[in-house]
């Protein structure tokens, strides 16, 4: 089953818990070494697995368990730059670096006094 909009939020779950299901048994673990792995009870992975939602802390200790962690970027890829923040910051980069107008050193500077 593909996982799109049109799914309830009962059904989404019912998929990923089947998914999870098949992956476990395609790395040979028992509910329990899974379990055991993640560091959670096998009542919760059997919960996870029926489709029972569960906290993203114990999805995210099964999907390390799996190897299955560095998934997570393929679904929420990091944020860069959007295209449109770059044509707005075209152009108002520094061109070129303005020179301090310091006093010329070989000047005299004026003191009270100096006025005779």
């Amino acid at each position: 089953m593909k996982i799109d909009k049109k799914l309830t939020d009962g059904a989404v779950l019912q998929e990923l818990g089947a998914r999870l299901q098949e992956k476990r048994l395609e790395e040979k673990l028992s509910q329990a070494d899974l379990a055991e792995k993640a560091g959670i009870g096998k009542r919760t992975v059997e919960r996870i697995e029926s489709g029972e939602a569960t906290q993203m802390s114990i999805l995210i200790r099964i999907l390390r368990a799996l190897d299955l962690l560095d998934r997570l970027d393929v679904a929420f890829p990091e944020t860069g730059i959007r295209p449109m923040d770059l044509i707005k910051l075209r152009g108002k980069t520094r061109q070129r670096v303005s020179r301090s107008k310091q006093p010329d050193k070989s000047e005299k500077k004026w003191q009270w006094g100096d006025e005779q």
